[in-house]
């Protein structure tokens, strides 16, 4: 394959004619074999950065800091990016030193090239589009590389958010299915007052949608960008109102309400928003896992455990035991929920590491949270197609529970009062009686009364009991 030679001030390299990306990005793959990822395993980022290249452009051209058909070129490179187009030119590794200027860098050689051969030009010959002077005009990695970040995070956490409201409706589907199966509710494992298992599972959607709520005002932090801060915040290498003109180019070409920062120095390395929505994914994940431990006791036995509902039958469990089947999929959202966790310390750590004027570690904050956001909106829909779609419940098992419970006494408190309430559920444990015989056999109400009281229907909701 033809061959080019380019140049930086550390040297030459010999660069394959058919790419499009140059030396600073073939450095970058050298130094950083890390994750394995490269910076196109997550295309939003490559279309954000296409979006703030072209809105630098049309403010350049607007300005005169650079000539139209160079600027023209530029943003039809960048339309190729935004269009989800040469992805794989985008081979630089999603973990990096320097603050991601070879994120940027990579970028900036990319859409030169294109641009070059869109004008008729051989790539490489960067003196008709060089990827510092033209596509990188007025720019810095320090407000290119976050604000592309914050559109992609963006994007992406809308998928999520659609993601999180499928599972809620699975959730409130079931809640209606099993609405009139009666239940024991369970506090610290031991039996607590009857509910209803559609309760239970409508307190899960419920759960959920706060979530939402919580996922989109973190969302709506990332608006705020640093576009025409440059180096530092000052704007050092750009025109007087290019931070204006290209924030509105951006907002235009995006059709989000993007603002610039009160303070563009502090904006520079300012992480706080990353790390607000860590905690909100932190948080997401810790009530999935713990709704997904709920389904696996609900759902434990067959024989041996609680068995109030079936989990779909997904795969054999065991390699020695025939018949096993595991609650597979609540786990593996058991397992996606501790990466989420454990990335939340990195993202904090990182956010924290931040010198002076610039955080350089942005890159594994991007890398955490495209990766947590991406394997939570997936299990989320798995959770709901492969397991709590296809739920069902032991309705007969879970009266019969209720009606042994020795929990079923709370409800004689307003009436008996709490001494002689204690004392039968004492004596229910003592002797296997159920409270219903004992306090039948005592005379201490008649079975009208009893009836009245213990009807699970009835402790499910306030009423008045005379005393």
């Amino acid at each position: 394959m033809p061959a080019r030679i380019e140049h930086d001030f550390l040297g030459e390299m010999t660069i394959a004619n058919d790419v499009y990306y140059g030396i600073q990005t073939l450095r970058a793959v050298d130094n950083f074999p890390i994750s394995g990822q490269p910076i196109s395993s997550c295309p939003e980022l490559i279309a954000a950065l296409g979006y703030v290249k072209k809105a630098a452009a049309l403010a350049n051209m607007e300005l005169g800091a650079i000539p139209a058909p160079i600027g023209q070129a530029i943003c039809r490179a960048c339309d190729d990016l935004i269009a989800g187009g040469l992805l794989d030119q985008f081979p630089v590794d999603c973990i990096q030193g320097g603050a991601g200027t070879s994120t940027n860098m990579n970028a900036n050689e990319v859409i030169a090239n294109r641009a070059l051969e869109l004008m008729g030009h051989p790539k490489g010959d960067y003196a008709h589009c060089h990827p510092n002077n033209h596509v990188n005009c007025s720019q810095s990695t320090n407000d290119v590389y976050p604000t592309a970040f914050r559109l992609a995070l963006h994007q992406t956490l809308g998928g999520l958010a659609q993601s999180l409201e499928y599972l809620l409706a699975g959730f409130a589907a079931k809640g209606e299915e099993f609405a009139d199966v009666i239940k024991m509710g369970r506090t610290q494992l031991q039996d607590a007052v009857p509910m209803t298992l559609g309760q239970e599972f409508s307190a899960y959607a419920t759960t959920i949608g706060e979530d939402v709520c919580r996922l989109q005002e973190a969302r709506s932090l990332l608006l705020e960008i640093n576009l025409g801060a440059t180096a530092i915040g000052t704007g050092i290498n750009s025109r007087p109102g290019y931070s204006r003109l290209s924030t509105e180019a951006l907002r235009e070409l995006t059709g989000l309400n993007l603002v610039t920062s009160p303070n563009l120095i502090e904006a520079t390395w300012d992480t706080g928003a990353y790390v607000q929505l860590s905690g909100v994914l932190k948080r997401i994940a810790v009530k999935l896992s713990k709704i997904c431990n709920d389904l696996r006791l609900l759902s434990s036995g067959p024989r041996t455990g609680l068995g109030e509902i079936n989990l779909p039958r997904m795969q054999p469990g065991s390699s020695i035991m025939p018949g096993k089947v595991n609650p597979v999929i609540p786990e593996v959202m058991n397992q996606v929920a501790f990466d989420i966790i454990g990335k939340d310390v990195t993202i904090t750590m990182a956010a924290e590491s931040g010198q002076l004027e610039l955080n350089v570690m942005e890159p594994v904050i991007a890398h955490c949270l495209f990766t947590g956001i991406a394997r939570l909106s997936r299990t989320c829909r798995v959770l709901r197609d492969r397991c709590v779609d296809g739920i069902t419940a032991n309705r007969d098992h879970c009266r019969s529970l209720v009606a042994r419970s020795i929990g079923l006494v709370t409800a004689l408190n307003p009436v008996i009062g709490y001494e002689m309430s204690a004392a039968l559920a004492k004596e229910a444990m003592e002797t296997g009686e159920s409270v219903y015989e004992l306090v039948l056999r005592k005379g201490v109400l008649t079975q009208e009364q009893l009836d009245e009281l213990l009807l699970p229907e009835n402790m499910m909701q306030p009423r008045f009991v005379q005393g």
